[in-house]
């Protein structure tokens, strides 16, 4: 077909590609990138088809494909069988969370962190150690015949979480998203596809991203990830596995039912796929369900993380890896860290095997629940989803103001929030909804300072 042909016919997209710039997937590629950063195509665009495409630019069908891609690969677009190819609604947004170049004075309600005042136990931890006399073993490598009692430790961590796993299984990160990260390096290849919910943690989109693994959100029911639409995915997206956060999912605070974890259990053994259960959240609950690797020890990737649970400088994550990807995990494991730092993973051990660990925990509960009552006092006009001993909540806006306007309006106001874009996967539409981390804030005072202003704002939007 000529090109003049299109002359009057209706494209969401009519790139100027530059032939001279060889080779051409790489010239269109990068013509449909600055489109997208200069807003010519914004979040939500349905893409013309490959051959439309190809016609109207009179170049190759597999020219489009190969542009259309690296795009993909890049996160700035997403494809869904049978309805085409669509600009991101993530494409330009931001998920580095802990990035430089905030304001000074700012109230952080942004970063999900536990609340830093029952950390004392682990300084005198510390402190015991470092005076031993062979302190020095501290700062060489970890060997795996040094660290087996190390290990039967992280195997009573883990079980604290829902979980029942054996020694042989465990396998030690510098914390959770260098697990995850692991995890894809280990596990994926360029191009493979994984599922996860519609809105998921910013860690696994920024480390998909960048090992160009694609992220294929699949359609939530009542806030859990549809057992149908993972079907559909495992027979016509071809997934290699599922990301998951089974307990207090961030950004949007569900806890799964035991019936929908022994669903995903049960379609993974069907599909063949793996599970990455990440149990970040999961020792914040008093009594935690099954772990979905319950129910698919041989499928699931269970990641164990300190960060949340006890302490973000204690840079430490348990992995239990079924037979069938322990030895891929562990090379990744081995190019990417060599070792953990052995003073983590002694300091870690000793507060679990001492019970320590559960004063820890329980303090960072009660301290939580303390904080969620004042969230509940400032914000209960509005529609703030979370239980009480939960570390952030995720605060539905009201009237037409979207997520990533009210995240700057707060942030004008002296208050870090997160907006739904910053979690949102592909082609699914953010909600009007930012994430509130309650347990950020040094004191209880600052907290209630910021919600007392995010509390102002929104009623001021109202009006």
């Amino acid at each position: 077909m000529p090109v003049n042909s299109f002359e009057n016919y209706p494209m969401s997209w009519k790139p100027v590609l530059d032939k001279t710039i060889k080779p051409l997937y790489f010239s269109l590629a990068n013509q449909l990138e600055q489109d997208i950063i200069s807003g010519r195509l914004v979040p939500g665009t349905k893409l013309p088809p490959y051959r439309e495409l190809a016609d109207f630019l009179d170049i190759n069908v597999s020219t489009v494909s190969k542009a259309f891609k690296v795009c993909i690969l890049k996160g700035l677009l997403s494809t869904t069988v049978g309805s085409g190819t669509f600009v991101s609604f993530d494409a330009l947004s931001n998920a580095y969370l802990l990035t430089d170049g905030k304001p000074k004075n700012i109230i952080e309600m942004g970063a999900t962190i536990p609340e830093p005042a029952s950390y004392e136990p682990l300084m005198l931890q510390l402190k015991n150690i470092v005076i031993e006399s062979d302190f020095i073993k501290c700062f060489s490598y970890s060997r795996s015949g040094d660290v087996q009692w190390q290990k039967d430790a992280a195997v009573k961590f883990i079980s604290k979480g829902g979980f029942v796993t054996e020694v042989k299984n465990i396998l030690f990160a510098s914390g959770g998203q260098n697990a995850i990260t692991a995890t894809l390096i280990g596990l994926c290849q360029h191009g493979d596809k994984i599922g996860t919910d519609p809105h998921t943690y910013s860690g696994l989109k920024t480390s998909a991203s960048m090992l160009g693994v694609q992220l294929v959100p699949l359609k939530n029911e009542g806030l859990e990830m549809n057992q149908d639409a993972l079907m559909y995915a495992c027979k016509n997206e071809n997934l290699k596995g599922i990301y998951l956060i089974p307990d207090y999912q961030n950004p949007t605070t569900h806890t799964m039912s035991i019936e929908g974890r022994k669903a995903l259990a049960r379609i993974a053994k069907e599909y063949d796929i793996f599970i990455i259960e990440d149990a970040a959240y999961s020792l914040m609950h008093e009594k935690p369900l099954p772990a979905v690797a319950s129910f698919a020890p041989e499928h699931t990737i269970y990641i164990a993380s300190m960060s949340k649970a006890i302490g973000p400088g204690l840079r430490l994550a348990y992995i239990s890896a079924p037979e069938r990807y322990k030895k891929l995990l562990s090379n990744a494991l081995y190019n990417m860290n060599i070792s953990v730092a052995p003073l983590m993973a002694e300091l870690a051990a000793r507060m679990i095997v001492s019970n320590q660990i559960d004063g820890v925990i329980e303090s960072h509960r009660k301290h939580t629940i303390d904080r969620n009552q004042l969230v509940n006092y400032y914000l209960s006009e509005y529609d703030c989803l979370g239980e009480n001993t939960c570390i952030f909540r995720w605060l539905k806006l009201p009237g037409k103001i979207s997520a990533t306007d009210f995240e700057a309006l707060a942030l004008k106001h002296g208050v870090q929030v997160y907006g739904a874009d910053r979690f949102t996967v592909g082609n699914s539409n953010p909600e009007k909804a930012v994430r509130l981390s309650i347990a950020a804030p040094e004191t209880i005072k600052e907290l209630e300072k910021g919600l007392i202003i995010l509390r102002n704002l929104i009623r001021s939007i109202e009006q």
